[in-house]
């Protein structure tokens, strides 16, 4: 397969943020070939050798690093391959400078986390004040419950009175629908009796007077 080659220069917050140990890991990966180093101005120089495909890739891998890194833009030069090279590293500066390199990169990473952890602590401040707030009204909620079960206990003892007045109104009802029940009976006998022996008399009356009548009609007649 036909090699190519690029040189790059990654401009952006790409020093002390272990940029240089991501293109390495990546290069690797995909097989490539060639070097990563810092630059004096701040940014970083890569030559990639390959496969144009895989270079490609890595390319855009090296566009979306992993925070705290940053990439501002990408100036790309194609250069003639060169067999020499066998492989991918990093070329490292001065002691001096790569153990600035170090320090550098981790209060990066720890400036990173601590903005972060502000952020979260901001937040935080947010939720215990709204849980300060639900509190209240879970206080205020408790006090309205308290109201209405006190409220449920008059309601309650004013029932067990109207209960208790209708059980002695029910008693009385049923005491002088008693005493109606008995006397109304006593005055139906007494009509039906009444009735009895007045239909019986009248019927005697009736009978006297039928005959009072003939004997009238038979006195008459012999008078004629």
């Amino acid at each position: 397969m036909e090699l190519s080659a690029l040189k790059l220069t990654v401009k952006g917050r790409v020093q002390r943020v272990g940029y240089r140990r991501y293109a390495l890991d990546l290069a690797q990966e995909l097989g490539l070939k060639g070097y990563v180093k810092n630059l004096p101005e701040g940014s970083v120089e890569v030559l990639v050798q390959g496969v144009e495909e895989s270079i490609k890739g890595f390319i855009e891998a090296l566009k979306n690093p992993p925070p705290p890194a940053v990439i501002r833009e990408i100036y790309e030069e194609r250069v003639e391959p060169s067999p020499e090279i066998k492989e991918f590293r990093v070329l490292y500066g001065e002691p001096a400078e790569e153990l600035q390199e170090g320090f550098g990169a981790m209060q990066s990473i720890f400036l990173d986390y601590w903005k972060e952890f502000k952020n979260y602590r901001e937040e935080f401040k947010d939720f215990r004040q709204e849980f300060r707030d639900f509190r209240q009204e879970f206080r205020d909620y408790r006090q309205e419950f308290r109201d209405f079960r006190q409220e449920f206990r008059d309601y309650r003892e004013e029932f067990k009175d109207f209960s208790g007045r209708t059980d002695e109104s029910f008693k009385l009802l049923f005491e002088k629908y008693g005493e109606i029940s008995e006397k109304l009976t006593v005055i139906l006998e007494t009509l039906v009796k009444e009735s009895k022996e007045t239909r019986e008399q009248l019927a005697k009356a009736v009978d006297r007077l039928a005959t009072a009548v003939e004997a009238l009609k038979g006195s008459l007649t012999a008078g004629k």
